[in-house]
């Protein structure tokens, strides 16, 4: 039987879940498809992959395909450092702007379209592209939303002193924390024992993440634009496990979705028994 192929973000935010099973500290037969989360949803989607940690909204927008696996998340629980909108001039003086989006991102888009129309309603539009690149080019969009590591790189840039976290406004609205990305496995693989074995090994390994998060941090402060202090706030505002807290936070998520045309049904949540 072949390899389980497993989606894997390459974002620092999952790292304590991957690193034990890249490192060999968990025993494990995967084989890592690594991209952002746009090209991992188009390939799940695609049966290339038979796990992948997905978009939250590529679940809710295609939840026959997928089952859930169970207790296991990317959120955040207050600011999220790594999902932010920078802008050049303060919120309330960008009402009716045109935001940049990031294409690597589906989620976090759909989350600021929500937060821009419920929560502070600012008429905005929004156009995709590649924001490190406009940048260097002598661009200066209004407002930029970007994601992953390019923005812990972008949240310093000197022309855009005003930082919109998703996260922390989401927690400050809701009062709940806000699930970025889920882990899902084909149905048509579900069944499969070497399958569930993945799905069993991927949770051991988030449990090590969790133990031993200050390994992590030291090694993200080594090889990041990070220092230690910053790796361990970065961290430590990230939610890893898929309780009844989360669980809440991503179906009021879901129903903003459907208020705002993102999603067109409320699917029931499905997981895989292991």
């Amino acid at each position: 039987m072949d390899n389980v192929k497993i989606g894997r973000i390459s974002y620092l935010n999952v790292l304590p879940i991957y690193y034990p099973l890249e490192a060999g500290l968990i025993e494990n037969n995967f084989e890592f498809v690594y991209g952002p989360p746009a090209q991992l949803n188009k390939m799940m989607s695609e049966g290339l992959m038979h796990i992948a940690s997905n978009s939250c909204i590529e679940y809710l927008r295609h939840s026959e395909q997928y089952l859930l696996l169970p207790d296991l998340a990317i959120g955040s629980r207050g600011p999220v450092q790594s999902v932010i909108m920078i802008s050049r001039k303060p919120l309330e003086q960008l009402k009716g702007c045109k935001v940049l989006v990031s294409a690597q991102t589906h989620t976090s888009a759909a989350l600021l379209k929500v937060l821009l129309s419920e929560y502070i309603p600012l008429n905005a539009t929004y156009e995709t592209g590649n924001a490190t690149e406009r940048l260097e080019a002598g661009e200066q969009p209004e407002a930029i939303l970007c994601i992953g590591d390019e923005a812990l790189n972008l949240r310093k840039h000197e022309d855009y002193p005003y930082i919109f976290d998703l996260g922390e406004e989401w927690i400050r609205w809701t009062g709940l924390p806000f699930i970025f990305g889920i882990w899902t496995v084909r149905r048509d693989a579900a069944e499969r024992e070497d399958v569930k074995q993945a799905i069993r090994d991927l949770i051991r390994a988030k449990k090590w993440g969790q133990a031993n998060i200050e390994k992590i941090c030291e090694m993200t402060a080594d090889k990041t634009m990070l220092n230690m202090e910053e790796s361990r706030s970065y961290y430590d505002g990230l939610v890893y496990d898929l309780g009844k807290t989360e669980i809440k936070g991503l179906k009021v998520f879901a129903k903003y979705l459907l208020k705002t045309g993102q999603i067109n049904h409320i699917p029931e949540l499905e997981f895989i028994e292991i």
